[in-house]
């Protein structure tokens, strides 16, 4: 009797296990949920695309199927440079996503590479979160 308490136990365990590296593997953090806003993060999906100096993850608010707005992430881009990009950052908001993903929305002068780098966070960004749906 004892020995099948152990064995029920340890196979419950083992579930337990799988399921929770199950779970861990299609929530890779990259869409998070606030009331009724999703929130997508480059930071995974978007890790290859570079601007001058690295990554530049964004995070793409939306609600409805309405981009609310793009927030610029930690990056490690010149500040005085990725500080032009930020005009940037407004061009999607009101957007439908569908709408957005259409968008072709030019870098800035004097800050091309991490224009460009923001500008592809957030296509992929949105293709990621029509996926999703």
């Amino acid at each position: 009797m004892k020995r099948q308490g152990i064995t029920l136990f340890l196979s419950a365990a083992a579930i337990a296990t799988a399921t929770l590296f199950i779970s861990a593997a299609k929530d890779d953090g990259t869409t998070t949920r606030d009331g009724d806003t999703t929130i997508v993060n480059t930071k995974t999906i978007g890790s290859q695309v570079r601007g001058f100096k690295g990554s530049t993850p964004v995070k793409i608010y939306i609600r409805k199927n309405k981009v609310l707005k793009v927030e610029a992430l930690t990056n490690r881009e010149s500040p005085n440079f990725f500080k032009k990009t930020k005009s940037l950052l407004t061009a999607w908001n009101g957007k439908s996503v569908k709408k957005a993903q259409k968008m072709e929305v030019d870098a800035v002068s004097g800050a091309t590479y991490s224009s460009n780098a923001l500008i592809k966070n957030v296509q992929l960004g949105l293709e990621y979160y029509n996926k999703q749906k």
